[in-house]
């Protein structure tokens, strides 16, 4: 099972549990972690668990306090130095256009785009900056990252290790199951994407542009 070139599996198995903290952390918070497979990999971790390379509990306790913590470093980061952000030019590790694809979801849902984005690639990783930018109010956003960080991490944990222990030879379906998975988590974005676009479209129109 590859990404990028990688075994997937053997690569959540060489990375145990410090390895999987750091992927989550980057993800949720850090720029660099945009392109990283969080939702996939917490899956297939929950499987690996259901294999007994992982114990379930802790492993979610440990994908948990990363997704938590990595969204609150991300909101610091936002808050001191995100105005900045946005006289930047493109570069490998930032691109004008996934901010600003962020920032529409966000003013469309407001505090929960912290936690609707956690099923969103990419979203995910820069609303918890732009929450930070913003100057959204700290306990808010503590609550809405807590609800975010347990479904999204512990939901897709016990999704794995259920499927693993329930359906015969799961890991010949785990590649088609992670596909799903991914399509699913763009959807939402790729759909209000679309429809902000439609609504543009049609100002513009009643405008006579």
């Amino acid at each position: 099972m590859e990404y990028f070139g990688f075994d997937l599996i053997e690569v959540i198995k060489t990375a145990g549990y410090a390895g999987l903290f750091g992927i989550v952390f980057a993800e949720t918070g850090l720029f660099l972690g945009f392109f990283l497979p969080g939702d996939s990999l917490i899956f297939v971790a929950g499987f690996l668990a259901s294999q007994g390379f992982f114990g379930p509990v802790f492993l979610s306790a440990v994908l948990f306090v990363a997704a938590f913590t990595g969204n609150i470093a991300g909101y610091e980061f936002g808050r001191r130095v995100g105005p900045k952000l946005f006289s930047r030019e493109d570069s490998f590790l930032f691109r004008k256009d996934h901010v600003e694809k962020t920032k529409r979801f966000y003013d469309k849902y407001g505090g929960k785009t912290v936690m609707i984005a956690r099923f969103v690639p990419i979203v995910r990783t820069f609303a918890p900056i732009l929450a930070g930018v913003a100057q959204m109010k700290y306990s808010v956003f503590l609550a809405y990252n807590l609800a975010g960080a347990a479904l999204w991490t512990i939901g897709l944990v016990y999704l794995g290790y259920f499927l693993g222990t329930r359906v015969p030879n799961i890991d010949k379906y785990l590649l088609p199951i992670v596909i799903v998975i991914v399509v699913a988590s763009v959807l939402p974005g790729a759909w209000h994407l679309y429809r902000d676009q439609q609504e543009a479209s049609r100002e513009k129109a009643a405008k006579g542009e």
